[in-house]
């Protein structure tokens, strides 16, 4: 998580909420990791969900975590009790340790300076060792297009007018053309997912309010944050359709990258 979030208004109970989903791309993105793992970190590991899934993985490396969430790192060593996590902020982490693997996870996005930050990244790899980047491609989704414009369109306006900013992605095409140099391999490719939610249109808020919310309702007053939502559910019913069982389908892009020293 970035250095702008150190309101450390993130809920780790939140996230939990739809942790069977966001489970689904960390598993592909460990699954075309090269090479033999003897040590890894986990950036913004959250509440250890990834960590513990990287630790399965690699069950005989040593494995830690960082975020900039103290919610988060708390929830982190509850759950993997005798890993090392650090409350830290991916911008700014600074170490002697290098890794065969740096997983990040669902969490450069909120990092700004990917010029800076990939290479920095690159250089704390081993030889042979993978940066693993997984970042939700969702910018241009209605789930995030909705956000933007019932933030341009109330009282909130002004307050609001840099949370879209800070969700801004590049594409592939942009990663590829400034790692391909820095690396021996690099893969980056973008999937789909389709995930089907109880609940309709109120479902896709609370999966949202543990994430790309965040920015947009962090700044509002309680009684704020109910018109945003009620304005916002009222758009997103107009796009997602409740089928016969009352749940929504929610398309989720996300892009992978790895890149190998």
């Amino acid at each position: 998580m970035s250095e702008e979030e150190n309101k450390d208004t993130w809920s780790a109970e939140q996230y939990a909420k739809f942790e069977k989903e966001r489970n689904r791309p960390v598993l592909d993105l460990l699954s075309q990791i090269p090479g033999t793992i003897h040590n890894a970190i986990d950036l913004g590991c959250g509440p250890g969900n990834s960590t513990a899934l990287v630790q399965e993985q690699y069950p005989d490396a040593s494995v830690s975590g960082i975020d900039s969430s103290a919610n988060m790192i708390a929830a982190a060593k509850k759950r993997m009790p005798d890993t090392t996590f650090h409350v830290a902020d991916i911008f700014s982490w600074d170490t002697e340790e290098t890794y065969d693997l740096i997983f990040a996870n669902a969490s450069l996005q909120w990092v700004p300076g990917h010029a800076q930050v990939f290479p920095a990244l690159i250089s704390k790899l081993n030889p042979g060792g993978s940066l693993a980047v997984q970042m939700p491609d969702n910018f241009d989704e209605p789930t995030h297009r909705l956000m933007r414009d019932v933030a341009a369109n109330g009282s909130w306006a002004e307050r609001l007018s840099q949370a879209a900013e800070r969700l801004k992605r590049e594409k592939a095409e942009w990663y590829y053309t400034k790692l391909l140099a820095e690396v021996e391999s690099l893969s980056i490719w973008r999937t789909t997912y389709m995930h089907p939610l109880a609940g309709g249109v109120a479902a896709i808020v609370e999966w949202l309010k543990g994430t790309g919310l965040r920015p947009f309702l962090d700044p509002l007053s309680v009684s704020e944050k109910a018109e945003f939502l009620t304005q916002y559910m009222a758009e997103l019913a107009k796009v997602y359709p409740v089928y016969p069982d009352g749940s929504v389908l929610l398309p989720f892009p996300r892009l992978f990258i790895i890149a190998t020293k």
